[in-house]
């Protein structure tokens, strides 16, 4: 298939590879985005596929709690200057409010949900665009409960562009699942342990780490053991309680949980933006040009 620039701007972005790398792999492996990120790994080329798509979108995140329920929830805007407006930091606010309250199951069934002023949630948001002037959309929440027993951890960076939500059981002591909330904003990982990685997403770690292991030319009698230490790097990447704690990189996320009696059950971390693009840039053109010139 047609390789365009807008493919190898995506790869490069996902990669950090250079574009010509970029354009390359995606030649190699007929387009195929997943298949031309594992070629530049294995080829040494990139290291690891970036996790987070590149972020465009403005907003804030927010994070309510109640008792024994609590709501993390993201609202977009156009413009960073409208997130730090006053009606929209209300906004955001009065949507947390119903939604801990109501708990839709979707941000569709939410929109169609009354508030207590008579308007629906979709009435109550296009009204604030409105008076506010831009596009406001609700974009996603999610309810978590616990037990007296145990602890919430309410996270806010940077004003709202990144919240975490965690929730830690065994401790009633806020700041400790709070603390893993913050470890979490910092490193992003992806779960809370190995055991919810699943095994089609290891096997094909495995057969990436293999592949670039025979590529660099290691003799094939050590290749499994490699992989298997590299297999621990993966998930030290990716799972919160194998991770070097953010406040004492001496001591895992685990051995902390568990130096104060906690365990970790959940987390949920939200990113002002991510998986979205606000608009297109003139940078396609730019590496169009590059590419020609090969």
């Amino acid at each position: 298939m047609a390789i365009t620039a807008q493919m190898v701007k995506e790869l490069r972005e996902k990669t950090g590879a250079g574009m010509m790398d970029c354009k390359k792999a995606l030649t190699e492996m007929d387009g195929d985005m997943e298949k031309a990120i594992d070629f530049l790994r294995e080829k040494g080329i990139a290291k690891a596929a970036k996790k987070a798509d590149r972020i465009a979108a403005e907003g804030t995140t927010f994070i309510m709690s109640e008792g024994n329920e609590a709501i993390i929830l993201e609202v977009n805007a156009e413009t960073d200057f409208v997130a730090k407006n006053e009606n929209f930091q209300g906004l955001v606010k009065e949507l947390a409010e119903h939604l801990l309250k109501n708990k839709p199951a979707t941000v569709e069934a939410a929109l169609e949900q009354n508030m207590e002023n008579g308007s629906t949630v979709n009435e109550y948001i296009n009204s604030a665009i409105a008076k506010i002037g831009e596009k406001i959309t609700l974009r996603r929440f999610e309810v978590r409960t616990k037990t007296d027993n145990d602890a919430f951890g309410e996270y806010l960076h940077m004003g709202g562009r990144i919240g975490v939500l965690s929730v830690v059981e065994g401790t009633t002591n806020a700041d400790v699942a709070k603390d893993v909330a913050m470890h979490a904003a910092a490193l992003n990982p992806k779960y809370v342990s190995r055991d919810q990685v699943s095994e089609e997403e290891v096997a094909h770690e495995r057969e990436v780490l293999t592949q670039q292991a025979l590529n660099e030319g290691k003799p094939e009698k050590i290749v499994a053991k490699m992989v298997e230490g590299r297999l621990g790097k993966f998930f030290e990447d990716i799972c919160i309680l194998d991770q070097a704690f953010v406040k004492n990189p001496d001591q895992k996320v685990r051995q902390y949980l568990e130096a104060n009696g906690a365990t970790l059950t959940d987390f949920v971390r939200y990113e002002v933006g991510e998986g979205l693009e606000k608009r297109q840039e003139n940078f396609a053109d730019e590496v169009m040009s590059q590419v020609n010139k090969k």
